[in-house]
């Protein structure tokens, strides 16, 4: 429900993303593109138009849910340190989150693999599928982090947009393929990237580097409840606690 009140972040699921495949494929030469790929030194020739597309959902994916989950994060702080000071455990609030977050995800990326499977046929579009999903947890506990962190809507929205634009871009096959440093290997959507990339164009399949967006997900859910820590922790006195607890009780039904 919090999600659903979300009108803009609706919005840019619904036509953001069917929109940016669509400007791809009208705007970028289809002719082949050849570039090695990293994850198995293995030269592809793919349709440039179609590696745009994915490139361009995958941005897509990663803002958007990281724009849901810092505006739901930071809009609800409030009630969850209420919630904190009534007695319930951090880790289940956060929880909580995190399994709306992967429901959010997963309905964001099957639509996002619909639109791109409308336009062409990948090789094997369930694992890259999975890329995507991956790819998008990892930026929704982000998301989750930057929300109990930081203290104005506009410096989230905005940090949230350069991780994704900034990642994204240098993990383009074609650039990355020529890059004399591996530094794109660890950046959050490296594994996703060469997952769905050779999940795209070939019959390789790598759904152990798969590991590595997950990796990034473990690590940001620790930042996450380490920030949902501070954010919620409060001073009071033993004397107020049971009316605190009684208020958000009442609230939270």
């Amino acid at each position: 429900m919090e999600h659903s009140r979300n009108r803009l972040a609706v919005v840019l699921m619904v036509v953001f993303v069917p929109l940016w495949v669509a400007l791809a494929r009208l705007t970028v030469s289809s002719d082949p593109v050849q570039f090695r790929l990293r994850a198995t030194g293995e030269v592809l020739a793919a349709n440039g138009s179609q590696l745009t597309q994915i490139t361009g959902a995958m941005n897509a994916i990663t803002a958007i849910i990281g724009f849901m989950m810092f505006a739901a994060t930071f809009s609800s702080g409030s009630f969850d340190q209420r919630l904190v000071m009534a007695g319930f455990p951090r880790a289940h609030l956060l929880a909580a989150k995190v399994v709306c977050m992967a429901l959010a995800a997963s309905a964001l990326v099957t639509y996002a693999s619909v639109v791109l499977c409308v336009f062409w046929s990948p090789r094997q579009p369930v694992l890259m599928a999975a890329a995507l999903w991956c790819t998008a947890l990892t930026y929704g506990v982000i998301g989750v982090a930057l929300g109990a962190l930081l203290r104005r809507e506009v410096e989230g929205m905005f940090a949230i947009v350069m991780l994704s634009v900034t990642d994204i871009v240098l993990q383009n096959p074609v650039q990355s393929s020529s890059a004399a440093t591996g530094i794109v290997s660890f950046l959050p959507s490296y594994g996703a990237m060469q997952t769905a990339v050779a999940a795209g164009f070939s019959d390789t399949a790598l759904p152990h580097y798969l590991l590595l967006p997950l990796a990034w997900f473990a690590a940001a859910a620790a930042l996450s409840l380490w920030t949902f820590h501070r954010r919620t922790r409060v001073a009071c006195s033993a004397s107020t606690l049971p009316s605190v607890r009684l208020m958000a009780t009442v609230e939270a039904r």
